[in-house]
């Protein structure tokens, strides 16, 4: 166990560092809780969360569906925020990525915003309230994923 001496300004105390096996502890235990099935999006997506949710012996599944409006990238506390508007009340739920309550996530659309947090819509009504929308024709869909294989085969090798 490699310890690292921290001098402190009084001559008369030191102590020792740990913090970098700690690190790899934490890395490791992300390993194995992270969710591999989790589609990638971004702040403005539109998405639909099915979530498991537990009546007395029975289980179903539940679809929320609204627009991402904040997403929080740390570790296995990864965590997204989905707003959206039922019977003209704002309801938003904060999701754990790697939640077992989670079944599964579906992008139904992609939005094109230049802000990662978007807690501004909590402020708008209406058509005030929408996000423009990515549209994209079928040469440069086809030409972003062809740039998308291209880049994760590079990944690939690089990695290997």
């Amino acid at each position: 166990m490699a310890q690292k001496l921290i001098k402190s300004k009084s001559r008369t105390k030191a102590h020792y560092d740990n913090s970098h096996n700690l690190s790899k502890t934490v890395d490791a235990v992300d390993a194995t809780v992270i969710n591999k099935n989790i589609p990638e999006f971004s702040s403005g997506d539109s998405v639909k969360v099915h979530v498991r949710i537990k009546e007395g012996e029975k289980e179903r599944v539940q679809i929320f569906e609204g627009t991402v409006i904040a997403k929080s990238n740390r570790g296995a506390g990864k965590t997204f925020t989905v707003r959206k508007v039922a019977h003209g009340v704002g309801v938003e739920r904060i999701f754990l990525e790697t939640s077992p309550v989670i079944a599964k996530i579906d992008v139904v659309s992609q939005g094109k915003v230049r802000r990662s947090k978007l807690y501004y819509i909590r402020g708008l009504e209406g058509k005030a309230a929408k996000i423009e929308r990515d549209v994209q024709t079928n040469e440069s869909a086809a030409a972003s994923a062809a740039a998308k294989t291209a880049a994760k085969a590079a990944k690939a090798t690089k990695a290997n």
